[in-house]
């Protein structure tokens, strides 16, 4: 009887296996972290948007609520009126960094009236990088 002396192979990792893990790891620890984001403004109905992103950080949160009497306006959860807004956002923005980032969460009840008039305090006031925030449909 013949024996066949076959040299032995060393082991070998494969890696494809390990690499799926990895990305697997990965994908589940950036969902992880996206649901933990935290959201400062009111909640409302916002509309919707196929292109709607979520921010990343938001020093500023201004929140635009539809009221029978007009709108109610917030910044940080903190009501404010129209006519206060300029100053209140004079002050965060001298208080805070010089520019500062501003989410705005306008209802869709609201009018573009009323958007605008809030936008025009916010230009008033200095602030450059304004956000218009949606949810996604």
């Amino acid at each position: 009887m013949k024996i066949h002396n076959r040299a032995n192979k060393p082991a070998r990792i494969e890696m494809m296996p390990l690499i799926d893990i990895v990305f697997l790891l990965l994908v589940f620890f950036i969902y992880a972290m996206l649901s933990m984001a935290v959201h400062r403004g009111m909640q409302l109905d916002l509309p919707e948007s196929s292109q709607a992103e979520m921010s990343k950080e938001s020093p500023l949160s201004l929140s635009i609520r539809g009221a029978e009497s007009g709108m109610e306006i917030f910044v940080n959860k903190l009501p404010v009126s129209l006519d206060e807004l300029h100053h209140h956002l004079k002050a965060v923005t001298r208080a805070g960094s010089n520019d500062p980032q501003v989410l705005v969460f306008a209802e869709e009840k609201i009018t573009y009236q009323q958007l605008y008039q809030v936008l025009d305090e916010l230009k008033k006031t200095g602030i450059k990088e304004i956000s218009l925030q949606a949810s996604s449909e």
